[in-house]
């Protein structure tokens, strides 16, 4: 890749930190032919280029080859170039291995102004440190999924056209490679972009995944043909994301001379799919003997959240680089880099929450915070840990809303945590709600037994203020109900159910007590008393969460085999649950799917989150 005199100039001013005026002076180079140098109207003398070789800590015989070459192009003399092209990529491949960045970046979705920017800013980064390539995520221009907005024909245009942007504004000699939809020929593809000698060349996905939280066959057209090129003298293939999960697509660019190969990914989170990654990969690493990068992006996006880890393996199957997770972060692997994976699946699960979090409110740009009902329990609790840690105590808002079946504990348990959390706390007494809520109703429930309705009353009505609030201060309402509550309904519908992101919504009843154990373990936030007394919606009387349910250890374990593992009700009662509890949790499950339909989004860790993973009919007479 030859390298420019105006590239030279610009790296001189970067290291030194002169402006042209002043390099002129220092170096004694006449003015009017450091202008023609900065335009690419003249090439460096060979004594200029041996300054800046100097200058750069380069070598001298490879500037006064480049500059020679361009000074050969510039006079049209095609004998010249085509020697000192020749020269050039002798003294390049003897004397420089490749060096790849990785760029293990946080987009957002439809944001092509803003994930331009990053591609240029980066990219230009990476160039002024000696980077030879720069790798970004799948999709990285367009955000990761884009979803419909891939149906819109303004939304192609304005992708091509920052394309075209992006290629201008690189230096000749650097090259990229990252993610963003094409359109030819009729066809959408999801695509890698090579950058590379000012030219574009395209990868077209070929295996198109459409399961879970996928479904990318709703959108783009499989491609067929496999991509190498060729980069300081090595022949790099490129893949994406599913195509590294079967060994056809591995295998054909290995075939077409690929000595490592480079994988752009938009990987969700879920538990464990880390070690699924480094298991599958090295499997391919090990069958065609190459070297593999893998590229993986960050962020929340909606209900899911990508974790990074990218990671570099050798030709043995050796992992050499491993970079963090829940991060933004450029790193070359010319840099050692190995973040042990020792970290606890609660302190995991916690960084995806937070990061969801904070990504789903500061994405959308609506809201100047957050507000949460704290009512003292285990669940409101940990949201409000997530939220203070995702945005910043003076971003969030508590408000305790007390009832007669509102005990002491509760309220004492919820100021302590918004006083130890430091967030803005308030207490809104909803007991003249109730009452009149109760009398205007009186007439229409004559004769009838108190019930739920009452008890649900309680609930709506705090969702009510809660909604209030929110519209009121500009600041998102974060929804406490937990998988296992809305697995069996057990949640109030415009009630406790009201708001804009449940950050526990993947999040099992178990799971939460580990969490808040763990939360605390860092500081101590949560109050002992809210993790160890017997759960409550403190509704009616002496109300515990076991008179309705079965103690959360034995409901967990049935929903995970039910829900996440799609069971039947007989192969769980066969591994020694009560068959009565099971086949009343299973028609809970089933009843209650309007219910969770009318949720709000919450981020995804499971292999079976609710919402646009999880499509189950409201209206069915199926017995499982």
């Amino acid at each position: 890749m030859a390298i420019k005199t105006k590239d030279y100039l610009a790296k001189v001013r970067s290291k030194t930190g002169l402006s042209d005026y002043k390099i002129a002076k220092k170096y004694d180079i006449n003015q009017s032919n450091l202008s023609k140098y900065k335009s690419g109207k003249m090439a460096l003398s060979e004594t200029h280029a041996w300054l800046f070789a100097n200058i750069l800590g380069l070598s001298p015989a490879e500037v006064v080859a480049n500059t020679k070459l361009e000074h050969a192009k510039l006079t049209n003399n095609s004998s010249k170039a085509k020697f000192w092209q020749e020269q050039l990529e002798s003294l390049v491949n003897d004397s420089m291995p490749l060096k790849i960045d990785i760029a293990q970046i946080n987009p957002i979705v439809g944001d092509l102004n803003g994930n331009a920017d990053k591609i240029i800013d980066f990219s230009l980064k990476a160039f002024e440190t000696g980077a030879h390539l720069l790798v970004f995520p799948e999709l990285a221009l367009s955000g990761y999924p884009p979803e419909d907005l891939l149906l819109r024909k303004g939304f192609i245009a304005q992708i091509e056209s920052k394309i075209e942007q992006i290629r201008k504004q690189l230096p000749e000699t650097m090259s990229i490679l990252f993610g963003a939809p094409a359109f030819i020929n009729g066809c959408l593809y999801n695509s890698a972009y090579l950058i590379q000698h000012a030219r574009v060349r395209c990868y077209h996905k070929q295996r198109l995944p459409n399961y879970g939280v996928f479904d990318e066959k709703r959108y783009f057209t499989p491609g067929q043909t496999p991509m190498v090129f060729e980069c300081q003298g090595r022949r790099i293939g490129v893949l994406i994301c599913e195509d590294a999960w079967d060994e056809a697509p591995v295998n054909a660019v290995v075939g077409y001379g690929a000595q490592t190969l480079i994988s752009l990914n938009a990987s969700p989170f879920q538990v464990g799919k880390h070690n699924q990654r480094l298991q599958t990969i090295k499997q391919r690493v090990l069958e065609n003997k190459v070297d593999f990068v893998y590229v993986n992006m960050v962020g929340g996006q909606d209900e899911l959240v990508f974790d990074g880890g990218s990671f570099a393996m050798n030709s043995k199957g050796e992992i050499t680089h491993q970079l963090p997770f829940f991060q933004t972060i450029i790193h070359s692997l010319n840099t050692p880099m190995m973040i042990h994976s020792t970290e606890t699946m609660e302190k995991t699960i916690y960084d995806a929450l937070v990061l969801a979090t904070k990504d789903y409110v500061e994405k959308n740009g609506v809201f100047n915070g957050a507000v949460i009902g704290l009512s003292g329990g285990i669940d409101s609790a940990l949201t409000l840990a997530i939220a203070v840690d995702a945005l910043g105590s003076e971003y969030v808002q508590a408000v305790m809303m007390p009832y007669e079946y509102t005990s002491d504990m509760s309220l004492e348990d919820a100021k302590a945590q918004a006083n130890s959390m430091n967030v803005d706390y308030h207490e809104v007494n909803i007991h003249p709600m109730v009452s009149s809520f109760n009398m205007q109703l009186s007439p229409l429930f004559t004769g009838m037994q108190s019930d739920t309705a009452e008890e649900n009353l309680q609930a709506r009505i705090r969702g009510t203020l809660l909604m209030a609030i929110s519209n009121k201060s500009g600041k998102i309402l974060l929804t406490t109900g937990n998988k296992s509550e809305m697995a069996v309904g057990y949640a109030t519908l415009y009630g406790d159910m009201s708001g804009g992101f449940a950050p526990l919504k993947d999040i099992a009843k178990v799971m939460v007590y580990r969490l808040a154990k763990y939360r605390n373990s860092l500081n101590y936030v949560i109050p002992g008393r809210v993790i160890d007394r017997p759960p409550s919606a403190e509704l009616a009387l002496n109300q515990e969460d076991r008179d309705s349910l079965p103690e959360y250890d034995e409901l967990d374990a049935i929903l995970a085999l039910f829900i996440e593992q799609k069971h039947s009700v007989e192969y769980i009662i066969q591994q020694g649950y009560n068959k009565d509890t099971v086949r009343r949790i299973a028609r809970m499950v089933l009843n209650n799917e309007y219910k969770r339909r009318q949720s709000a989004p919450g981020p995804k860790i499971s292999q079976n989150a609710f919402g646009k993973e999880r499509r189950y009919p409201m209206t069915s007479k199926f017995q499982p």
